[in-house]
């Protein structure tokens, strides 16, 4: 019997009502780490039935890339099974003919997808149970808070954030992984007949078509200004230097892939941006600097400042970034109070339509889609004729933006309302 949400204490979430899953009901398969054992695994996946669950477990916060360092798949009449693509990256061949053409379950697969493709592992169909729990207005939308509610068990979780790069992993950590696609297909099924109860079965299924084709987002511009406290830096020059340590930092990571932060900690960065060392000696007494493991790129940070305090006033960096897109949303009143009360009356619109709908307002419509709309998206708001002439531009505006067909069902006809030029 499914119980309610409980808090998630990061172990076993739920109270004595749910029953703890421990372990697989057949145990911790071994981890595969030849060809054969791959190509064997992938004739018993083919052989059986249904969706098959999927999992990937990366290093994020360890590793510079997004690669998947433990796969985990379970079919019925097939098993689990635990891959190690590293040993076997060019020997997928056979379990991609396998999987390929299957449809996969996964839960937030947005996150898995990226490092899967990159094997050569692509779904042809899609069920996100994550997403699917948004779309049926679920509150808690974790795997062990859903296994909960609609499977009555209580799931071990504590370590998705560890560094799955490491060889050998324990034992307790492939017990963890296992359990993450042990019920994932019958989480599947209820997550389905909830939406299907609610009317919401298309919606999700173009929601998981998009999660499946979307292409990935191309990588955003001055990525170093996103360095952590940069906003205390005040002159253009300190910029330069944050950027061209940044820019050092990024590469020698990618070339040895590992976490950036790991490499070079953001306060060391911006403490050399402050304190702008001329020698050697001076970089080494800032923070972080001087330890062991920074002393032997001395040369490579000092040289990064060096380029920064050299470059021309014209190659400096500006205090702000460039937008692209609209500013600040708390800029808008004082720079075109028109498109902040129109931005106002959409998102109360689109609020409404959430609370009746039982969907989260950002899986409605895309927050900032919502804000280019208001703010120039319809130039001529104010030269609009009939409403149905606003709603054929919105709808169109919408399109153009990726919002899908059930979206813009559902928005069109609230956001023509409130954005209908008021006298």
């Amino acid at each position: 019997m499914p119980v309610a949400d409980k808090p998630d204490n990061g172990h076993i979430v739920g109270d004595s009502t749910a029953e703890p899953l421990l372990a697989p009901a057949d145990g911790v398969p071994p981890v595969l780490v030849t060809a054969v054992e791959v190509a064997n695994a992938a004739a018993r996946i083919a052989a059986g039935t249904g969706p098959l669950a999927v999992d990937a477990e990366r290093a994020s916060g360890f590793r510079y890339s997004a690669r998947a360092y433990l796969i985990q798949l379970r079919r019925a009449g097939a098993g689990t099974f635990l891959i190690d693509p590293i040993p076997v990256t060019d020997a997928l061949d056979p379990l991609a003919a396998a999987i390929n053409d299957l449809e996969w379950v996964l839960h937030s697969a947005d996150q898995d997808l990226p490092g899967l493709a990159e094997l050569g592992l692509r779904p042809a169909r899609l069920f996100d149970t994550e997403l699917g729990g948004r779309l049926a207005g679920f509150e808690r939308v974790g795997l062990a808070a859903m296994v909960e509610r609609l499977l009555g068990r209580a799931l071990r979780k504590g370590h998705g954030a560890a560094d799955w790069s490491t060889r050998p992993l324990p034992d307790e950590w492939l017990n963890y992984a296992a359990l993450d696609v042990e019920l994932l297909l019958e989480l599947r099924d209820e997550v389905a007949a909830e939406l299907d109860r609610q009317g919401k079965t298309d919606w999700a299924a173009q929601e998981f078509e998009h999660i499946r084709t979307i292409e990935p987002p191309a990588p955003k511009a001055d990525r170093w200004r996103r360095t952590s406290g940069i906003h205390t830096l005040r002159r253009t020059r300190q910029l330069a230097v944050v950027r061209e340590l940044w820019s050092a930092r990024d590469a020698l990571a990618r070339a040895r892939d590992v976490a950036p932060a790991r490499i070079l900690p953001d306060v060391a960065i911006v403490a050399a941006a402050t304190a702008d060392p001329r020698t050697i000696a001076q970089l080494r007494t800032l923070p972080v600097f001087g330890g062991p493991r920074q002393r032997r790129y001395s040369r490579e940070w000092l040289s990064a400042v060096d380029r920064a305090r050299t470059l021309a006033d014209s190659e400096l960096p500006p205090l702000t970034q460039p937008f692209d897109g609209p500013p600040p949303v708390n800029r808008w009143e004082r720079r075109d109070p028109s498109a902040a009360a129109r931005l106002a009356r959409a998102r109360a619109a689109m609020g409404e339509l959430s609370t009746e709908r039982a969907v989260p307002v950002e899986n409605l419509l895309a927050p900032d889609l919502v804000r280019r709309l208001c703010w120039d998206g319809l130039p001529d708001y104010d030269k609009v004729g009939e409403p149905e002439e606003l709603a054929a531009a919105i709808d169109g505006f919408l399109k153009s933006g990726g919002a899908r067909p059930w979206q813009r069902e559902l928005a069109v006809p609230v956001l023509t309302e409130a954005l209908t030029p008021r006298e």
